[in-house]
């Protein structure tokens, strides 16, 4: 299964065209990727046929939330839910950088009969088999690493050793382009394993009128005449050559 992580419906088609068996629908990827709206879920639902999951995430920084702050995440689920989503993505952390399982069961419980997803938050906390336990204790479907590392590669024993502990509880999504071969030591077994990946580039803007003194956001980064471009033939590219491993 080939996840394409995209910010926005339109992104969402390409992904599919390009070969995605699945997008992680998102606002702000720039940022790590937020909750995108109402709007962007129920266009990417009605045009796609390609299951359609939803990032949860409030804000950009870290996943230690306010009471306030989970509340809209709830609330988002719901909406979410009600929108079509085939699934939603989460994370939440205790200030000690465990799972916070309590919030966790609280959130899944809120998706089904959606599909449940933590995101890369699992990175960030203090004990990967720790937090896979935790994981699993709490319900959730699928995790999303790189292994604790900036990349799949560098993270290898981490995800190798995830896969093991998971024991088919949980599925381990992979990112940061990694090695299918690497992570097993006999066959690939496609079941035990996810996908994800993005193919992102930028192009300028088609405004000829641009005006020099005023920017949107802070410093003079001209974002403005700067747009997202998701690249459908990368994706097709690496999605074949992952295939291609997985069935070598």
């Amino acid at each position: 299964m080939i996840e394409i992580c995209v910010e926005g419906f339109g992104e969402a088609l390409t992904a599919e065209k390009a070969g995605a068996d699945r997008v992680e629908l998102c606002a702000s990827l720039s940022e790590g990727g937020i909750t995108p709206s109402i709007a962007q879920i129920r266009l990417a639902k009605a045009r796609c046929s390609i299951p359609v999951f939803v990032i949860i995430r409030p804000r950009c920084g870290d996943f230690l939330y306010s009471d306030g702050e989970f509340e809209a995440v709830m609330e988002d689920i719901a909406a979410a839910k009600a929108a079509g989503a085939d699934g939603v993505v989460i994370g939440f952390l205790t200030a000690e950088g465990r799972i916070d399982i309590a919030r966790t069961k609280e959130a899944v419980a809120a998706a089904r009969p959606m599909g449940v997803t933590c995101h890369r938050a699992f990175d960030m906390t203090r004990d990967p088999k720790e937090a896979i336990d935790d994981l699993i204790a709490a319900g959730v479907d699928r995790v999303l690493s790189s292994g604790q590392r900036a990349n799949a590669q560098d993270g290898i024993d981490t995800l190798k050793a995830m896969i093991n502990r998971a024991e088919g509880r949980i599925i381990v999504m992979v990112c940061g382009d990694p090695d299918p071969t690497l992570l097993f030591d006999g066959p690939v077994n496609p079941d035990a394993v996810d996908f994800h990946f993005g193919a992102t580039g930028y192009g300028e803007s088609p405004m000829r009128f641009r005006n020099p003194h005023v920017f949107m956001g802070k410093g003079e980064d001209k974002r403005e005449y700067i747009r997202r471009v998701l690249d459908g033939p990368a994706i097709t590219q690496r999605a074949e050559r992952l295939r291609r491993l997985v069935v070598s």
